[in-house]
């Protein structure tokens, strides 16, 4: 038995062609719409070095110059801890008075030159923008020298802790 194909039924085994002319354009329009449009952040990271606690006896050693920057509610004190304050920066009406600290903080670097490390002390509830500012402060002098900024290493080497605890009415 043989049956014949009748009615118009033809059946092709040709292979359809992917025609991808379409997507390839889409391609190209979306791929640098993407890579313009993509916010690209820096990412900027300090080393602190925190301090930690210690159970071991230490030993007694010579009195160098340990830089400690005080920020309180109302002043910035800047001291040794081995010889005391050093200098104390009361509020202006804009706030803290970040220039004074600057101009004490490069007169000490030109007295200790090869001191690289600070220690930032804060009393309870000072804002963190506040930290910061007080950090860039620490770490770097800005100098303006006619049109240009010349940015010079103060001591950028910090740690942060608690600022003691004032006694009664000081």
């Amino acid at each position: 038995m043989i049956r014949s194909r009748r009615g118009g039924r033809h059946h092709r085994n040709d292979t359809a062609d992917l025609n991808i002319t379409a997507f390839m354009n889409l391609m190209v329009i979306l791929v640098p719409f993407l890579l313009i449009t993509a916010v690209f952040s820096r990412l900027a990271i300090l080393e602190l070095n925190l301090p930690g606690s210690s159970s071991e006896p230490v030993e007694p050693q010579e009195q160098v110059f340990q830089l400690e920057v005080i920020v309180r509610q109302e002043k910035i004190e800047v001291g040794d801890r081995n010889q005391g304050l050093l200098g104390v920066y009361p509020n202006g009406d804009d706030g803290y008075d970040f220039v004074a600290l600057r101009s004490k903080l490069s007169e000490l670097k030109k007295r200790y030159p090869s001191k690289t490390d600070a220690s930032i002390l804060l009393e309870q509830d000072i804002p963190y923008d506040t930290l910061v500012q007080v950090m860039d402060t620490v770490r770097v002098a800005e100098k303006i020298d006619e049109q240009s900024i010349i940015r010079s290493d103060l001591f950028p080497d910090i740690s942060i802790g608690d600022a003691p605890v004032l006694d009664g009415g000081a």
